[in-house]
């Protein structure tokens, strides 16, 4: 019989070391598949993993894919460290965009970005809000925000189609569900360099990252509610007895993910897209969990995970035109990375004892 023992002391070197073994692991079990398949080993680690950075453009893009994956991997960082469990930040994200577009779309003449702030406002209340779903019945009756976070995403995946091919099409898209565009103002804009031009798609979102990150460490590591979110998670029975409320942290946590996630989302539109369509998301929610794991709950670290799973996912989209390797590739992958990061958070945290069952 197989049992699960709590370590008396957690090693602080596994901090490093467990992410480190999870990419390798992820890495050479790949390779065994690929070549499994009949794919070269060798020209597929290239493809997925050398290849993004063989040129500047495709290195800015690198950034611009890991954009919304790292504002969302820090929203979920505080729930996370508050043993909150949001796993419908894909939801949030989706909302928050089709509530900041259709907002935009209300002025189809405004050419002064002042706009795209009011709008990051909006898509911060509209993931804010429907992250509160789960908050509130989390506190109030006590069910599982897991499955109502989770459940949310297929809703919201279900809302926005319902809008875009009914009150927000656009007459003129030749029967496609696509609302009208942005206006010039809604839009944000990308990066000019001096004497260099554009680099790839680099866009000025890439600067909401720079304030993020050390707003978000100065917030856990040096502020009250960071402390109060801290010590929830590694002691609950701790926090009671010092007069924390559970529930207002529960409450705090899920909006301040949900209105992250919603402005990642208004973001990538206005950046990348332009206009609101039935799929203004390609599973940034999700994969953005494996992202805050993968940076260990820490800002920094989940910057640095961000920009190796946006690599991972253009290499894959490389692998796929020049080899012919199919895109689920990169679903592998995340889905290899998970099992592994999770598998050594255990390894951490348990022993495991074998033992025989007595008849």
């Amino acid at each position: 019989m197989i049992t699960f023992s709590p370590r008396d002391k957690v090693s602080k070197n596994w901090i490093i070391i467990g992410p480190a073994l999870s990419i390798f692991l992820t890495v050479f079990f790949g390779l065994l598949i690929f070549a499994f398949l009949g794919y070269d080993p060798l020209e597929t680690l290239y493809q997925i993993f050398i290849s993004p950075f063989s040129r500047i453009d495709r290195v800015s893009d690198i950034f611009v894919k890991a954009c919304p994956l790292i504002i969302i991997g820090i929203g979920l960082m505080l729930c996370f460290r508050a043993n909150v469990w949001n796993i419908g930040a894909e939801g949030q994200f989706i909302m928050g965009a089709l509530l900041a577009g259709s907002f935009a779309l209300l002025f189809p003449n405004v050419e002064t970005k002042l706009l795209i702030f009011i709008m990051m406002f909006i898509g911060f209340l509209g993931g804010a809000l429907w992250a509160f779903i789960p908050a509130i019945l989390k506190t109030k009756l006590n069910v599982n925000e897991i499955l109502v976070s989770l459940m949310l995403v297929y809703v919201a995946m279900l809302f926005i189609d319902f809008i875009v091919r009914g009150p927000l099409r656009d007459p003129m898209s030749f029967g496609f569900p696509l609302s009208k565009p942005y206006p010039e103002g809604a839009l944000v804009n990308k990066i000019s360099f001096p004497g260099i031009g554009f680099l790839g798609q680099l866009h000025y979102g890439i600067l909401f990252i720079i304030l993020l990150i050390p707003f978000s460490w100065i917030f856990m590591n040096k502020t009250l509610s960071g402390f109060k979110i801290n010590v929830l998670g590694a002691a609950p029975k701790a926090a009671r007895f010092a007069g924390f409320n559970q529930n207002a942290v529960t409450i705090s946590v899920l909006i301040i993910s949900g209105g992250l996630a919603g402005v990642a989302g208004v973001i990538e539109v206005s950046a990348n897209i332009g206009q609101l369509q039935p799929e203004v998301s390609f599973g940034y929610g999700f994969t953005a969990i494996i992202v805050a794991f993968l940076g260990r709950l820490n800002p920094l670290g989940i910057l640095f995970a961000g920009i190796i799973i946006a690599t991972v996912k253009l290499g894959a989209d490389n692998a796929q035109m020049s080899m012919g390797i199919p895109k689920v590739v990169t679903g592998l992958f995340e889905g290899i990375l998970l099992f592994f990061l999770l598998t050594g958070e255990t390894l951490q945290k348990y022993k495991i004892r074998w033992s025989k069952v007595r008849k």
